[in-house]
């Protein structure tokens, strides 16, 4: 390949998995990987899951040494903050340069949103970064006064770590339901209920109204005029993709940066994956920004191998996946909540064991599994087939006969 400048805007899992799929494409060109931490790249579920559980030592959640950047010829620059991206120059402006490219990736992900007032107050922060974790983690090792804001899926980990360690911990949602955009109301409730089932105080259609403290956070006043005493506020109300830095450059935003199903952007040359790319997934007919690992990795790989051979670029088609650990038990969903219908396919809501399934006319188009992991990949491959309704109630009721089989055969 021509010998070309590939720069890599974000080096969390997309960016990391662009700039080594580059390598493993054959291209020979110089590769640069930007990110804004000091810290090699790391992967970021673990930060809000296993880095909080009371073990002696946190696991180490680095992706790679620093020699295998080395020895792979990518460029590392860390602690580098990107500041505008110059399309007419092809110049990236960065707080330490400026870096000329000819191909580039924007992975820059996504900015926690923080709770007003409450920047320059100790105590209170999001958990999107591995700083945030050690401070999460030292918090709890402590034994914080510890509140959630947002019974989201990382407020709801940084709970069960909470308890984890036998501290109190409430969780404040201002929705009556926690979950209701990402799985559905019925389906939320079941999740809440495991929130109560292991001792958090789950406080619901009840927001922030003030967080009192001098210097540290001291007390957390909410809307119905209780107060809750915290040495700890963790802020999990969702994030926004980092664009600000693209505001002058031209290239079309709306709710993250827009791609077309190859994942190129509206400006020559410049490919977007991860959490900050709102991109047209064929397989729903419809953008999407997925702020999940699976999507960011697959992404950020084929990106790049767009990038450098255009003519042959292929369209990123996927069924959406995330999983959550809460407590005992794993939490998966496949697909999109939008649905005409959920149904309980196998086990039952309050037994907090159970697969759900989603249907948006005579498709299905999502799936829902509590403590149920063998289940889920199937369902997401029906899914990506476009499988019917029936289809999927034909393989629950087999999948029903077998485990019954299984049982009776104990």
């Amino acid at each position: 390949m021509s010998e070309q400048n590939l720069v890599v805007v974000g080096a969390s899992l997309a960016g990391l998995r662009a700039a080594e799929a580059a390598r493993k494409a054959g291209f020979t060109g110089s590769v640069t990987l930007v990110g804004a931490e000091e810290h090699l790249p790391y992967d970021r579920p673990p930060l809000s899951k296993a880095y909080l559980d009371p073990a002696p030592t946190p696991p180490d959640t680095t992706f790679r040494a620093r020699e295998v950047f080395d020895d792979a010829g990518i460029d590392l620059h860390l602690g580098t903050v990107a500041t505008r991206l110059d399309p007419g120059e092809k110049v990236i402006h960065t707080s330490h340069g400026s870096l000329p490219y000819d191909i580039a990736v924007i992975a820059t992900g996504s900015s926690a949103r923080m709770l007003p007032g409450t920047a320059a107050m100790s105590g209170v922060l999001t958990l999107r970064t591995l700083d945030d974790a050690v401070t999460v983690r030292t918090a709890l090792d402590n034994r914080a006064r510890t509140v959630v804001v947002g019974a989201g899926f990382i407020g709801s980990e940084v709970a069960s770590g909470a308890r984890k360690r036998g501290l109190d911990v409430t969780v404040v949602e201002a929705l009556p339901v926690p979950l209701v955009r990402a799985i559905g109301t019925d389906m939320g409730r079941a999740c809440a209920d495991l929130h109560r089932r292991n001792g958090v105080d789950l406080r619901c259609g009840v927001g922030v109204e003030k967080v009192l403290g001098n210097g540290h956070v001291e007390a957390v006043q909410l809307s119905d005029g209780s107060t809750l005493e915290a040495d700890l506020v963790v802020v999990g109300v969702g994030a926004d993709p980092a664009t600000e830095w693209l505001a002058t450059s031209g290239i079309t935003l709306d709710r993250g940066v827009v791609c077309d199903e190859t994942m190129a952007t509206s400006l020559p040359g410049v490919y977007a994956a991860g959490d900050v790319a709102r991109w047209h997934n064929p397989l729903f007919d419809a953008f999407m920004r997925l702020e999940h690992w699976t999507s960011a990795a697959e992404q950020g790989a084929l990106a790049v191998r767009n990038a450098l051979d255009p003519q042959a670029a292929k369209p990123y088609s996927t069924v959406p996946y995330f999983w959550s650990d809460w407590y005992d038990t794993r939490i998966q969903f496949v697909g999109v909540p939008e649905a005409d219908e959920i149904r309980t396919v196998t086990g039952h809501l309050d037994d907090g064991q159970f697969v759900a399934l989603y249907r948006r006319g005579d498709r299905v188009v999502g799936a829902l599994a509590l403590d149920h992991q063998t289940h889920i990949m199937k369902y997401r491959a029906l899914i990506a087939k476009s499988a019917s309704w029936e289809q999927a109630l034909d393989y629950a009721r087999t999948r029903q006969h077998k485990d019954a089989a299984l049982d009776a055969g104990r």
